[in-house]
């Protein structure tokens, strides 16, 4: 059986885009059996605009999972952006799993927003200065949670486990992307924490100039599924079956 994942992020949406991607989202029905979004649903992360994604996504035909991005943090209200999506019903994970039941089994979905650092050979290091080292211990952290809520998923009879982030895991999903700009978009402690606990896909944002697709040095597929890439309102993907 075949699990079918609708995914999309950096929606970035206010009150002028209000109803711009709910015609599309009413048929996901017909395509997928859930709907990811990866992060940068507001512009600012205001209530006001986190209320017109709630209006987007409520009562869709299918369960939503998301993740909040660094827009969604601007106006360090993300504790209410976060509660006006799950009135909604979204269910938004940071460090936490979740488990949707698919017509071709069970999809776990560990989430988190992740954060900066760079990738091999290219990262920055946890020395010198406080700021520096409170920089890469936020990414560490995230990872770490990501790769808890991964292995927490063994436990839990999934048919496949889905690593839905908005900052990248690879330096292959940013190709088109100043590279002097690459250790703002993600870190490979994200892609360390997917191969290590396993995951069947990784779904991020973030990278608008980016690539759509990639992969872990462990063999897992990751998408970049940041709008301005897919140029659509989603893009589904295929767990399982053939």
């Amino acid at each position: 059986m075949t699990i079918r994942v609708a995914a999309v992020g950096d929606i970035h949406m206010g009150p002028d885009s209000e109803g711009l991607l709910r015609p599309a989202f009413e048929t996901l029905s017909d395509c997928a059996d859930l709907l990811l979004l990866a992060g940068d649903l507001t512009r600012h992360g205001t209530p006001q605009e986190a209320r017109v994604v709630a209006r987007e996504v409520r009562d869709l035909p299918v369960p939503v999972v998301a993740v909040l991005g660094n827009h969604d943090h601007h106006d360090e209200r993300p504790e209410e952006v976060t509660a006006i999506l799950r009135d909604a019903g979204v269910s938004v994970l940071e460090g936490e799993a979740t488990v949707v039941e698919c017509a071709g089994g069970r999809l776990g979905i560990a989430g988190t927003k992740g954060f900066g650092g760079g990738f091999v050979g290219r990262s920055a290091g946890e020395f010198g200065e406080p700021v520096m080292k409170e920089f890469v211990r936020t990414t560490r952290r995230s990872a770490d949670s990501l790769y808890a809520a991964l292995k927490e998923l063994d436990q839990r009879d999934c048919a496949a486990r889905v690593a839905l982030t908005h900052f990248s895991p690879v330096a292959d999903t940013l190709a088109g992307e100043p590279p002097e700009i690459h250790p703002f978009l993600g870190s490979y402690l994200l892609a360390e924490a997917i191969d290590t606990a396993g995951a069947d896909l990784a779904v991020h944002g973030h990278a608008h100039l980016g690539t759509e697709h990639g992969m872990t040095a462990g063999g897992v597929r990751v998408r970049n599924v940041a709008q301005p890439v897919i140029r659509r309102a989603f893009n589904v993907y295929r767990l399982g079956g053939d």
